[in-house]
């Protein structure tokens, strides 16, 4: 096993491809900006919400998704908004971090009633990130050459699966407005929505939204309901991400590459758990992970791999070396280091590289690859 002090890590140029904006507030911001708008919270001191809600370890998804309530409140306020978009982009800055593609699902903080629509949301999030950018790049340092300019990337997030009450009050009035449609025609819809947006905003503003996402629920609400959003996005040029086998099978992954033309892949765990193959279809499962394996290799499909996320998500996984990037290196896999949420997961970019070089075999020369697909790997606009 290779040895990596934490400080030279800090001191590597880094990138942060997997990064949800509404789950990497600071926590004592939050309690601030709750304060703004009027949201209540379990407790009003870091120490409080760390023991009741943005805990070290979860017992499950539904337990760590439950965090999202209380940011996606305070986030509907457009000046904490911004304040968060900000704040991100400095905590990455002072810890090595050069490139960052911020995700987040615009509609779940849309609220038209009260006159926030989704250019709005859009214009709040690039202006806390372009501000931090500005001021990041104007530094001597950077202007001389002697230091790597910063830059960042906006995905967003379509969702693979809301209700009618308690997601957000975009969603909820849709189905006001959408009786006659059956939930999942809503679901699709606003997806189809969303993309559209997404291309307008890009084309007319300017605003460097690089990609598509499609993130939640993934039983029940397969990558292929939404192959007709991500054929609108392929065919804008929009690039492709998908959560896929973070909660669900190898068939998972295949769908995204094959009706979503994924170009990379949101956590791509369960690829290698074949206990996790639903399909009846697939006989040898073995076999089909392989196959499955070596085309996502041979493409040089990157996978986002969330280190901290992943063991606090799935309780099965009760020591790190089991983790499945070990098999994802062994065939040859693109494979990105990523933190997913930093408030929720108490994580940095540099503590997930600290945990895979600790735990896995990445000598010199594989680490400087892991570090460059974070770059080449990255929709860049």
């Amino acid at each position: 096993m290779h040895f990596y002090s934490l400080d030279f890590i800090k001191e590597m140029p880094k990138s942060d491809l997997h990064l949800h904006l509404d789950g990497s507030l600071r926590l004592d911001s939050l309690i601030e900006m709750a304060a703004k708008a009027g949201v209540k919270l379990p407790s009003q001191t870091v120490e409080g919400l760390k023991e009741l809600v943005f805990k070290d370890s979860y017992q499950n998804l539904g337990e760590y998704l439950h965090c999202f309530q209380y940011t996606c409140a305070v986030l509907r306020d457009m000046d904490n908004l911004e304040r968060a978009a900000y704040e991100l982009a400095i905590d990455n800055q002072l810890e090595g971090v050069n490139y960052i593609e911020v995700r987040f699902a615009p509609q779940l903080l849309i609220d038209l009633p009260t006159g926030i629509d989704f250019d709005r949301v859009m214009h709040a999030v690039n202006n806390g990130l372009k501000r931090a950018q500005q001021e990041y790049n104007n530094q001597a340092a950077i202007l001389n050459g002697d230091k790597p300019p910063f830059a960042y990337g906006i995905i967003n997030c379509a969702m693979r699966m809301f209700g009618d009450k308690g997601f957000s009050p975009y969603y909820t009035n849709l189905f006001q407005l959408m009786r006659d449609f059956s939930p999942i025609e809503v679901i699709k819809l606003a997806a189809m929505e969303l993309v559209r947006a997404s291309v307008r905003l890009r084309d007319e503003a300017g605003i460097p939204i690089v990609a598509l996402d499609l993130a939640g629920q993934e039983s029940g609400y397969p990558a292929s309901k939404f192959k007709e959003v991500y054929e609108f996005a392929h065919q804008h040029f929009l690039l492709k991400t998908l959560h896929a086998g973070e909660a669900y099978g190898a068939e998972s992954v295949f769908e995204a590459i094959t009706e979503c033309y994924a170009d990379r892949i949101g956590h791509g765990y369960s690829l290698f758990v074949p206990e996790m193959i639903q399909d009846p279809s697939i006989k040898d499962k073995q076999k089909y992970i392989r196959e499955l394996a070596s085309y996502i290799a041979d493409k040089r499909i990157a996978i986002e791999v969330c280190l901290t996320s992943n063991l606090q998500t799935n309780p099965g996984i009760s020591d790190i070396k089991a983790h499945k990037l070990g098999d994802m290196l062994d065939h040859r896999i693109v494979t990105v280091i990523c933190t997913d949420n930093r408030l929720v997961s108490n994580t940095t970019v540099s503590r997930e590289y600290k945990l895979a070089l600790d735990n896995f075999d990445i000598p010199l020369k594989r680490l400087k690859d892991m570090v460059a697909y974070g770059f080449k790997k990255s929709f860049f606009p």
